[in-house]
């Protein structure tokens, strides 16, 4: 078979496209830059694959870490070996430039930024990591490791390699009412140009942007208080000093500031501001006891105190106070009482008649009534009538005598003014049963462990004062203990028990838990069965076989007389019954098996458990139950869940014997493998050879065929390159009539939509213009119709303003003149025309005869 021998790699760089080529026989790493074409060496081997030169834009940075070191003329600088030297553990920055690539060594460390252009009322607060002098305006500026200054804008900021920027300090708004509060980290000199003590507290006012120095540290800004008529505000002086309003303030001095002070007040800081102090008001159903008040000189009466009821408002002063707050006037119903006592001797006229009141006296004023205390009373407790119901009660105690009593319902009972209800206290883990009460049978099978505790839990919702009421489940009994009598009672259930005072509950303590552990169980009431009781426990046989046993015992309570004393106490006398029976049912097994060998214990285990627990009678048959006489309880089967072996040393022989099989059947099964393997590839190799040769025959005969081919589509080729050189002509003919039509109608289509739309915009103009032409007839209409209107009016105005006599006189005027005129001249009708006017002489005919007639009818008269 023919070798081909490897040919060396050939790499073509692009413009702005550098790699790093090491040199395995000097060990050195060189950088090419593109374009270019390099051809790799057998001793040379590609580090960097082509990567583009580092863009750094316009008013961009970007920082490289392990620069290369560079002589005076900015050239890299080359030891002896030709590897480039590099400033290892150092960083330099970088701004615009040509693009440059990377030396071998050095590392772009973080992306190419934007230079930070620091804006108006904002600075970069810097830090020096370095000793370095810097240049500003041909001054030189000598900066030391640590120091800390502020580059404030506008402005850009142009890192260095030998700064840190700890943060970005934007310029404080200083609002009305508001003023920023500083304090100086060290001695310095603040904007306004004063000196400051390191740790000293000063507030700016003026409002407007402040741009807090290096050496300032901004503490808050603090508001001022607005004051309002019904709010003032309580100061107190942390040191002697001159405040805003020109007085004077010693070191703990108190005042307040109200609204006829100042309308706004902003703290000094060596003012301390206790708290608003909103106006009391006082409506009248409400009143107020005033402790220590301020006479009119403004000095405290220490120890007096004043009632202040009715409409009224005020503020407290420094120093006084409200005994109780302000208190609602007391008023009493049907089923209420308050319990007063005297402070101080005083005649109480209250009732009927007067009464002295000596200090400590007690009484009770009962409603309905409205009740306002004096000074000297003190209203202890407000108190209503109890209502009990047939199941409830109270515990109620004597303070003269110290007697206790219970009293139950249904009644509803008002305590009198020497009785108090009475706590009655119980420990918390009867409280957490109490509480549990309605599900004791799960409580009694969870270990305590699991089980809320009262120091965990908030503690019990049960009013303390209220008789303890529990319901004892289903078959169940629960004992009380009276340690004042020393005696003893138990109840069945279900019932319901109401504790007396001096009743205690007896708490039984179990064991619990597989293999079981004593204290386990908490309960009030012991459960008479049936039940079980799981328990596990370790035997060994005979033979030193020992084996780990896990039995359950079905159990119950033989009461066979729930009204015998003694019998029914007998229960309660074994503390821990669970206990003691899971003493003594091991013991008598284990004494049982230790008598008997593996594989007898193995094949009859259940026969000889049954017998050591219940035993045998006479004719030597197992006994049906196991009894204890000490509490009458009777074990009546014993069911074996489980029986393992607990020797370790049978059990790690046992996992040596199984892992030393697993080991041969492995070894066997990896040479079966191995030698299927072996033959599975001789059987490929004979079937690749074999496949070789008749691949071989196969290309000889694929290539014969190929040759036929060939001279086959040369002659077609030649054929059908004629026949679609003809074809091709008629298809272009044919083609082109085609297109001819289709622009013929594409052009009468275009007229027709040209014609359309001239007609449609013809429509249009006509449209509009027939609606104009009708809006102009329209206002005409509208135009004629008001002014005809408006002549008519002015018509009818002036005829009204001329008067009907008037009309009358200009109307006759004429005509009268005329007649006048004619009778003077001896004339009966007179006709005068300039000869240009058409005369009517019918109408004057007719005028004419008509006077004539009237004349000769006159005559006839």
């Amino acid at each position: 078979m023919p070798t081909h021998t490897q040919m060396p790699s050939v790499i073509r760089l692009k413009p702005q496209q550098f790699i790093h080529v090491l040199d395995n026989n000097t060990g050195v790493t060189r950088l090419d830059v593109g374009p270019q074409t390099i051809t790799l060496q057998d001793h040379e081997r590609l580090v960097l694959e082509p990567h583009a030169m580092i863009v750094i834009p316009p008013r961009h940075y970007c920082t490289i870490a392990n620069p290369v070191l560079c002589n005076e003329q900015g050239k890299p600088v080359c030891d002896a070996s030709g590897q480039i030297k590099l400033s290892y553990g150092d960083t330099e920055i970088r701004f615009s430039q040509e693009p440059f690539p990377l030396y071998p060594g050095e590392e772009l460390i973080e992306k190419i930024q934007r230079l930070q252009v620091v804006e108006t009322n904002t600075a970069l607060r810097l830090r020096a990591l370095r000793d370095f002098i810097e240049i500003i305006d041909d001054n030189e500026i000598k900066h030391l490791a640590g120091d800390e200054w502020l580059f404030e804008g506008p402005n850009t900021y142009i890192p260095r390699v030998d700064v840190e920027v700890l943060e970005t300090i934007k310029a404080i708004i200083i609002k009305p009412n508001e003023s920023l509060c500083l304090s100086a980290r060290q001695d310095c000199i603040d904007r306004l140009g004063n000196k400051r003590r390191a740790g000293e507290e000063w507030l700016v006012r003026k409002e407007g942007a402040y741009l807090p120095g290096v050496d300032e540290e901004v503490n808050n800004i603090i508001e001022a208080y607005v004051l309002t008529e019904k709010k003032a505000l309580q100061l107190r002086a942390l040191r002697t000093f001159v405040d805003v309003f020109g007085k004077k303030r010693k070191a703990g001095d108190e005042w307040l500031v109200t609204f006829d002070d100042v309308e706004t007040h902003i703290p000094d800081v060596y003012e301390e501001v206790i708290e608003e102090v909103m106006i009391t008001t006082l409506d009248d159903r409400q009143w107020c006891i005033v402790q220590d008040p301020i006479d009119d000189e403004g000095k405290p009466q220490l120890g007096k105190s004043e009632i202040r009821k009715g409409c009224l408002s005020f503020f407290l002063h420094p120093g006084e106070s409200l005994d109780g707050g302000i208190q609602a006037v007391y008023v009493l119903g049907e089923q209420e009482a308050l319990l007063l006592k005297a402070k101080e001797t005083f005649a109480d006229s209250s009732g009927d008649k007067a009464i002295t009141r000596q200090p400590g006296d007690l009484w009770m004023i009962e409603g309905p009534c409205d009740y306002i205390p004096p000074v000297q009373v003190q209203v202890l407790e407000r108190r209503r009538a109890i209502p009990l119901d047939k199941n409830e009660g109270i515990y109620v105690r004597d303070v003269k005598s110290g007697e206790l009593k219970l009293v139950s319902g249904p009644k509803a009972y008002m305590l009198t003014p020497y009785e108090e209800l009475w706590t009655k206290e119980l420990p918390p883990l009867v409280e957490e049963l109490l509480e549990q009460q309605s599900d004791f049978m799960v409580e009694m099978r969870r270990p305590i462990a699991q089980r809320k505790t009262a120091e965990t839990e908030q503690k019990s919702k049960r009013d303390p004062t209220r008789a303890i009421v529990f319901h004892v489940p289903q078959n169940s009994a629960v004992q009380l203990h009276n340690y004042k009598d020393r005696t003893a009672r138990v109840v069945f259930g279900p019932d319901l028990v109401m504790l007396e005072p001096d009743e205690a509950f007896t708490v039984l303590s179990l064991s619990g838990g597989k293999p079981k552990q004593p204290h386990a169980i908490r309960t009030l009431a012991l459960f008479m069965g049936p039940d079980f009781m799981t328990d596990m426990f370790t035997v060994e046989t005979s033979d030193h076989a020992r084996l780990q046993l896990q039995l359950a015992y079905n159990w119950h309570f033989d009461v066979p007389d729930k009204n015998d004393i003694e019998t029914v106490a007998r229960m309660f006398q074994v503390p821990d019954f669970v206990g003691d029976t899971c003493k003594t049912i091991p013991s008598r097994v284990r004494g049982k098996v230790a008598g008997v060998k593996f594989d007898e214990f193995h094949r009859n285990s259940a026969k000889v458990i049954r017998e050591s627990v219940f035993g045998t009678d006479e004719q030597g048959r197992v006994r049906n139950e196991f009894r204890f006489d000490s509490n009458n309880l009777v074990i009546t089967n014993v069911d074996i869940k489980s029986v393992e072996p607990v020797d370790e040393e049978t059990l790690k022989s046992l996992q040596k014997s199984v892992q030393i099989a697993i080991q041969i059947t492995s070894d066997a099964q990896e040479a079966a493998a191995r030698h299927d393997a072996e033959r599975v590839e001789q059987e490929a190799k004979a079937r690749l050879e074999r496949q070789g040769i008749v691949d071989t025959r196969q290309a000889e005969v694929e290539r014969k065929n190929l040759l036929e081919l060939r001279a086959e589509n040369a002659a077609i080729e030649t054929t059908g390159q004629a026949t679609a050189e003809a074809r091709a002509v008629a298809e272009a003919s044919r083609i082109k009539g085609e297109t001819t039509v289709n622009l013929a109608k594409q052009d009468s289509e275009a007229a027709r939509v040209r014609n359309q739309t001239d007609l449609e915009q013809l429509k249009a103009t006509q449209v509009a213009e027939l609606e104009h032409q009708k809006a102009l007839t329209t206002l005409e209409i509208e135009k004629a119709e008001r002014m005809a209107t408006i002549r008519s009016e002015e018509f009818k105005n002036r005829m009204a303003a001329i008067g009907t006599e008037t009309l009358k006189a200009i109307a006759q005027a004429g005509p009268a003149l005329q007649a006048d005129l004619l009778k003077g001249l001896g004339l009966q009708s007179v006709l005068i025309t300039d000869g240009h006017s058409p005369v009517n002489l019918f109408d004057t005919a007719e005028g004419l005869l008509g006077n004539m007639a009237k004349a000769s009818d006159n005559k006839r008269n």
